[in-house]
């Protein structure tokens, strides 16, 4: 079962640490089934509660899963072991097109805005958690796009806040509705909390209502989604999506749902809305990443009073408050529209389409409605990123995204010029071979 690593330790925290030791160097392989409590608690001489309490801690760290009478096993994909540690390594000969990043040519000059924040009065204890301009900014921008109204929290980019609105609601063991394939770092963060999650289909339009309805009906407590520029898939809500969508989560009035409008500032579809009359505890998350520079962690949330209270009062009791100089900055980039959101989504658009268009032209089926990335369904995702790589390209695999999805690739397009999709678009069909026709996306 556990090989030549025996399991040690006479309290739970020692067990546990030893456990998390192995899975992290190695010794204990994804998957491998962990001896049953009572005959783990006879070989280490302790108590079957102690063994109990330790393979708790390990559930709820994301080490483990456990199965009633299936017993217990080390997670497919342990916290320890992030989806972004599935890398490609990038000879000096090719070109990197699997890091999800913005072009830093879009990205606007810091410096104005930076000194901008410094010439305000400094911070102190007991000054306000959130920068009334920026609180304003944010509420105008909210209500324009027909949110209800309510109480405004700023955290550290959408991943944090994401965090901390989870933890408002539920407790480990709880499932939660997430798009497949779907962002990698929410996916490690829901083991890593003690949650499941429950994976959910999509296609160009967002989350199948089908597929989301099974989800719910399965007992899923909260529902994550992406509004915009979808990642990996570049999906965007349409108003009928939305519709449909807001008719099933109707039927689930208690269900936490949180929409990730991380898209904002830098794409040009329109925004549709999740929450509805009903809705009891929601949240819309908006984060500077994408339109000013993924090194301004910084977000803003608005939803319920009850759970925006929860993720304030929370924030309070730990980090405190988002840096003011943070806040101000990035309130002075939004109000002086310092990267136009026009703009700099016609340039991604530009791009994305150009490698959308070669694609189709060779018989290639592909995704991107929105954002900064195209999704390639391919039959078999190492041999296609390895013949990519000998032609110059690194993709990203699409295992960092799926649960139950079929295999595709991500391509990040964000810096692709229109003259180097054709290239790209020719290396790709070779790989595929004849037809270019890999898994469909649904």
């Amino acid at each position: 079962m556990l090989g030549d690593y025996p399991l040690k330790g006479r309290r739970a925290s020692e067990i546990a640490a030893h456990i998390e030791q192995g899975v992290s160097s190695g010794q204990l392989a994804p998957g491998t089934a962990l001896p049953p409590l009572r005959d783990l608690a006879t070989e280490l001489g302790v108590n079957p509660n102690t063994v109990a309490a330790a393979y708790r801690l390990l559930r709820d760290r994301g080490v483990i899963e456990t199965a009633g009478r299936k017993g217990s096993r080390i997670l497919p994909r342990p916290a320890l072991t992030p989806r972004d540690q599935i890398r490609i390594p990038v000879p000096p000969h090719a070109r990197d097109l699997s890091d999800g990043n913005p072009d830093p040519a879009l990205l606007p000059d810091l410096v104005p805005a930076l000194a901008e924040a410094a010439r305000a009065e400094p911070v102190l204890y007991g000054h306000p958690a959130a920068d009334p301009g920026l609180l304003a900014l944010a509420r105008a921008s909210f209500e324009a796009d027909g949110l209800p109204g309510g109480p405004i929290a700023v955290a550290s980019g959408s991943l944090d806040t994401v965090e901390r609105i989870l933890g408002t609601r539920l407790r480990p063991g709880d499932a939660v509705a997430v798009e497949d394939p779907g962002w990698g770092s929410l996916l490690d963060l829901l083991p890593a909390l003690g949650l499941r999650p429950a994976p959910v289909r999509l296609d160009d339009e967002g989350p199948l209502p089908d597929a989301l309805a099974a989800a719910l009906a399965e007992g899923a407590r909260a529902v994550v989604v992406t509004s915009r520029a979808q990642n990996p898939t570049g999906a965007a809500l349409t108003a009928a999506r939305a519709e449909a969508l807001r008719a099933v989560l109707a039927e689930h009035p208690g269900v936490l749902l949180i929409e990730d409008d991380h898209g904002h500032g830098m794409v040009d579809q329109p925004y549709h809305p999740l929450v509805g009359a009903g809705s009891r505890h929601w949240a819309v998350v908006r984060s500077a990443a994408k339109a000013y520079g993924p090194d301004l962690r910084l977000s803003v949330a608005v939803g319920d009073a009850d759970t925006i209270g929860r993720v304030s009062g929370r924030l309070r009791l730990g980090a405190g408050w988002v840096s003011h100089l943070l806040q101000r900055t990035v309130a002075e980039l939004w109000r002086t529209d310092a990267a136009p959101v026009a703009r700099v989504a016609a340039v991604y658009r530009a791009r994305r389409d150009a490698l959308l268009g070669e694609l189709a032209a060779r018989g290639i089926e592909a995704h991107g409605e929105s954002g900064l990335n195209v999704w390639v369904p391919v039959p078999d995702e190492t041999s296609a990123l390895a013949a990519l790589v000998q032609r110059g390209w690194v993709a990203a695999p699409g295992a960092r995204y799926r649960i139950q999805s079929p295999p595709g690739i991500r391509i990040t397009t964000a810096s692709l010029e229109p003259a180097d999709a054709r290239q790209l678009a020719e290396d790709l069909a070779a790989v595929l071979g004849a037809g270019g026709v890999g898994s469909r996306l649904v």
